[in-house]
């Protein structure tokens, strides 16, 4: 038997839980039954031995929480994201996790309201992009699906950046030699996914609720990047 996909979660609202899961699975091209979870803010004292059965990791996004700020589950979580990837085994952070990866590894998040991205923008692909496996093939220039206004503003040597934005750059990072990625963007939501999980946090992230139809309306389809995780898992697991 193949060895699960653990999503580790970070969600506060049982409706962007639910749909956090759908969207994994959706975009791994799985069953949300065969999808397995734990959600650190329910289960804050997680332990290796609750994830050391998995085959790949997956880690979301955090809605109310922020990668700068510590919080009950920050330090045991830290100390199973360490071992991970100590270990060499599959990883994919999407923005919250993403941001953690870079936390834990020793590079710097900060939060940048100046610099935040609400909707769809384009990314390009660093040279060590183009040349990396999960990109290979696909253009230079990718549209992608963002909302945040924490960023990682320096990796550390550890890890090699493979796209940037024009606002922010660290879009996508990876564990050099480790098959440990993880995406600013949102790797697990469509448009319309996306345009929900606004409405569901629109006062942590729209100044008024007209923004929410107006960045609805700009939102375009982002089809490579949906197909990451598919990828991702097709290569590693």
């Amino acid at each position: 038997m193949t060895a699960p996909i653990l999503l580790i979660q970070v969600r506060d609202d049982a409706t962007a839980e639910s749909q956090e899961v759908r969207c994994f699975a959706e975009r791994c091209g799985l069953p949300e039954t065969d999808l397995e979870r734990i959600n650190v803010v329910e289960r804050p004292d997680i332990q290796w031995d609750h994830v050391a059965h998995a085959g790949v990791l997956l880690l979301g996004g955090a809605g109310r929480h922020s990668a700068v700020e510590d919080y009950p589950f920050t330090e045991p979580l830290t100390r199973v994201i360490r071992r991970w990837i100590d270990e060499s085994r599959p990883f994919f952070g999407s923005c919250w996790g993403h941001q953690f990866l870079a936390r834990v590894l020793g590079g710097k998040v900060i939060h940048d309201r100046q610099r935040g991205e609400i909707g769809t923008h384009d990314i390009e692909l660093t040279e060590a992009g183009r040349e990396d496996l999960l990109f290979l093939g696909l253009p230079d220039r990718l549209p992608a699906h963002m909302g945040h206004h924490d960023r990682v503003a320096q990796i550390p040597e550890t890890m090699v950046e493979l796209a940037r934005s024009e606002l922010c750059p660290n879009q996508t990072i990876r564990v050099r030699d480790k098959p440990a990625y993880g995406t600013q963007f949102h790797s697990e939501m469509s448009a319309e996914d996306f345009r929900k999980r606004l409405g569901i946090y629109r006062e942590e992230y729209l100044a008024h609720d007209s923004d929410l139809e107006q960045i609805g309306d700009q939102l375009r389809p982002a089809p490579d990047v949906e197909g990451l995780l598919r990828r991702f898992l097709k290569i590693y697991a």
